[in-house]
């Protein structure tokens, strides 16, 4: 199974804002910039989850995204369910299988779809921005690169009150 890219955005941006001050906001084209990715699918996802009550978001000048919760309020399997829009792998009403009704292939797929989901559910945002994801979040907002923050040491970055440490 593979993730779609909408997904794996949102699961980005998730763990961007993890590392924001509080108070401070973070903007669509800071976020592309930091992951080198399409403004204009950004903008698609952070609406979709400002939608879903994942995000707060402000307009304007001075306006921005932030978390609308705390990191250990987003569980990964609601969060993923929720993008993917996915109950189910396969369908075999549609189009119709020769195989329906004396077939185990959905069964089979249905239960480890359920269990995938379970898997993450064990998961929250907080749990997934722990050492040493959560000290490359503080890297991304400070613009340094991975080869320019081997320089320095991991210890000298304090992540923000809140952020999983």
């Amino acid at each position: 199974m593979q993730l779609t890219r909408f997904t794996d955005l949102g699961l980005r941006v998730l763990m961007y804002l993890t590392g924001l001050e509080p108070g401070q906001l973070a903007t669509i084209p800071e976020i592309a910039e930091r992951f080198v990715i399409s403004r204009n699918h950004l903008v698609k996802v952070v609406h979709f989850m400002a939608q879903q009550g994942w995000l707060a978001t402000s307009r304007g000048k001075g306006g921005g995204l932030a978390l609308a919760k705390p990191p250990e309020h987003y569980r990964l399997g609601e969060v993923v369910r929720t993008l993917e829009g996915l109950s189910q792998l396969i369908d075999c009403a549609e189009p119709p299988c020769a195989l329906f009704g004396g077939c185990r292939l959905k069964v089979a797929l249905d239960a480890a779809l359920q269990a995938f989901f379970q898997t993450l559910d064990g998961y929250t945002l907080r749990d997934i921005i722990a050492s040493p994801t959560g000290e490359a979040i503080i890297r991304m907002h400070r613009g340094l690169s991975g080869a320019q923050a081997e320089g320095g040491p991991l210890s000298s970055i304090t992540l923000p009150s809140g952020s999983g440490r």
